[in-house]
């Protein structure tokens, strides 16, 4: 337990970023859970490159803000690029 009030304050803040780097998190798994399964399912090429577009915008936010370091997110990034870009030549 926090003895002052600086260490009590630490802990609030840290709740408060803990809550909001699940956040961003979230909402990039989701977002890339749904390119898979898009990708899964057969979709046409337009709507999953717009969803690809979407995990960029996600995961380029997370980097900005923070919550994962930039490299992660080019990693990422050309991961997901490199498995677009196989289903839409295989779908051809």
């Amino acid at each position: 337990m926090p003895n002052n009030a600086s260490a009590k304050k630490r802990v609030r803040q840290t709740a408060k970023k803990t809550m909001i780097n699940k956040a961003v998190k979230t909402k990039f798994r989701n977002a890339s859970k749904k390119l898979y399964k898009a990708i899964e399912q057969g979709e046409d090429a337009s709507s999953v490159a717009s969803m690809l577009s979407e995990v960029y915008s996600t995961l380029d936010k997370a980097a900005k803000v923070g919550t994962i370091h930039k490299n992660t997110a080019s990693r990422k990034k050309a991961r997901l690029t490199a498995t677009v870009k196989s289903y839409v030549q295989a779908k051809q």
